[in-house]
C-alpha cells in the first residue's frame, strides 16, 4: 500500500529574527544614552545666600509692582461698573419715556382710526420712514400743538435712548477690558509670590540662618542712617528754635516748607500716625485696603482718611497729590516713596522712620526709610 503524502507544512526557523533586531535596538539605546549622559552640560552652581537675598527681594520688589497694577485694575472695574450702571438705569429711563410717549401717539393714531379716517399723525407713527415724513412742512401744519409736542418729544427721546444705549454697550466693552487686566495682575502677583517661596523652601537651616543675619546687617546700616538723619533733623530744628526770637518782632510768622505746612497739617498728621500705630502687627495682604491686613498703598490711603484726607488707591498716584519734599524736610505725615517704579510707600514718623505694609509674610511696622531706596517724599495737602 503506498504511503500517504504528508500535507503539514514544514516547520519555518527564521522566527527569532525580530528578537535580534529588538535586542540591537536596545543596546543601540543603551549606547546613545551613554552617549548623552557622558556630553550633556554640568548642572548650573547653585546660587550663593546674597544672590539669592537679591533674588528674593526682587521678586518680592515685582510682586509690589503687580499688585500696585491689580490696585489700580480693581479701582478702574469698579468705577466703570459705577459708570455703567448708572448709564444702564439711565436708558431704562429713556426706553420708559419713550414708550410712553409712543403710546400716547398711539392713542391719537387710534382715535383718528376711529374716526372713519388716517389722519396725519397716524401716518406719521405707522410710516416707515417717521423721519422723512416728519419733515413735510404741510403735516406739521395740520396738527394740534399737542400732537406736534409729542411726535417731538418721541423723536428726541429715540435719538436720546438710542444714544445711552450706545454709551452703556461702550462702557460695558471698557469694562471687560478692565476685568482683564486685573485678572493679569492678580496671575503676576501670584507668580511672583510663588516664586519667591520657593527659592526660599529650597534653602537648608545653614542657608536660612545666613540669610537672616545677612537681613539683620542691612537692618543695622538702614538704622545707621536713620539715627544719622534724625540728628540732622534735631539740629536743625533747634537752630530755627534760636532763630525764632530774633525774627519773632519781624514781619509775621514766616513761611513754612511746603502748602501742608503749619498747625492744620501738624493736627492731621497726629491722627494719620495714631491711626497707622493702631494697625502696628496686622498682616500685608496685597490688595487689602483693611481693617485686618493692609498692603503698602492701602494702608496710608486708610490712616489719611481717618484724618479727613481722601488719598488715590496706588502709589503711582499718591505721589502726585500734595507737596513734594525733600528727605532731609520730612515731617511726620509725609508719604515716603520707593524704588524707581514708586511701587512702595510708607509713612514718615520721625526720626528718619516709617510706619509701613512692607510685602507678603510681614506685618505692618516700624522701620528706617532707608531699608529701600527712596524714589522721593509728598506731603499731602
Amino acid at each position: 500500500m503506498p504511503a500517504l503524502a504528508s500535507h503539514r507544512k514544514p516547520r519555518t526557523r527564521g522566527r527569532t529574527t525580530p528578537a535580534v533586531g529588538l535586542t540591537t535596538v536596545a543596546l543601540a539605546s543603551v549606547t546613545l544614552l551613554s552617549t548623552q549622559s557622558a556630553t550633556a552640560a554640568p548642572a548650573e552652581p547653585k546660587p550663593s545666600i546674597e544672590e539669592v537675598q537679591k533674588k528674593v527681594d526682587a521678586l518680592y520688589r515685582q510682586a509690589g509692582t503687580a499688585t500696585q497694577q491689580y490696585n489700580k485694575a480693581k479701582a478702574a472695574s469698579a468705577e466703570q461698573r459705577s459708570k455703567v450702571d448708572a448709564l444702564l438705569e439711565a436708558a431704562a429711563k429713556r426706553a420708559d419715556k419713550l414708550n410712553e410717549t409712543r403710546r400716547e401717539l398711539g392713542s391719537y393714531a387710534a382715535a383718528q382710526y376711529r374716526g372713519g379716517s388716517i389722519a396725519p399723525t397716524a401716518t406719521f407713527f405707522l410710516a416707515d420712514d417717521p423721519q422723512s415724513y416728519f419733515d413735510q412742512d404741510q403735516l406739521m401744519a395740520r396738527m394740534t400743538s399737542r400732537q406736534q409736542k409729542a411726535v417731538a418729544d418721541f423723536r428726541t427721546q429715540q435719538k436720546e435712548a438710542a444714544a445711552k444705549r450706545a454709551e452703556a454697550t461702550k462702557s460695558l466693552e471698557t469694562l471687560t477690558a478692565s476685568q482683564a487686566s486685573l485678572r493679569t495682575s492678580k496671575q503676576q502677583v501670584q507668580t511672583k509670590l510663588t516664586e519667591a517661596r520657593t527659592l526660599l523652601s529650597q534653602l537648608t537651616a545653614e542657608e536660612k540662618a545666613r540669610l537672616a543675619e545677612l537681613e539683620r546687617k542691612k537692618e543695622a546700616e538702614a538704622e545707621r542712617k536713620a539715627d544719622e538723619l534724625a540728628r540732622q533733623q534735631a539740629a536743625k530744628e533747634t537752630a530755627a528754635a534760636d532763630e525764632a526770637p530774633k525774627t519773632k518782632s519781624g514781619s509775621g510768622t514766616g513761611t513754612g516748607s511746603g502748602t501742608g505746612s503749619g498747625s492744620g497739617y501738624s493736627s492731621r498728621a497726629e491722627k494719620v500716625l495714631a491711626f497707622a500705630r493702631a494697625q502696628i502687627g496686622k498682616p500685608y495682604v496685597w490688595g487689602a485696603t483693611g481693617p485686618s491686613s493692609y498692603d503698602c498703598s492701602g494702608l496710608t490711603q486708610a490712616a489719611w482718611k481717618a484724618a479727613g484726607v481722601g488719598l488715590p488707591r496706588t502709589t503711582w498716584d499718591q505721589v502726585k497729590v500734595g507737596t513734594r519734599v525733600s528727605t532731609a524736610n520730612l515731617r511726620p505725615g509725609d508719604l515716603v516713596f520707593f524704588y524707581d517704579d514708586i511701587s512702595h510707600v510708607g509713612i514718615y514718623k520721625g526720626g528718619g522712620m516709617m510706619i509701613h505694609a512692607p510685602k507678603p509674610g510681614a506685618n505692618v511696622r516700624e522701620e528706617s526709610i532707608y531699608y529701600m531706596p527712596i524714589y522721593g517724599s509728598v506731603r499731602p495737602s
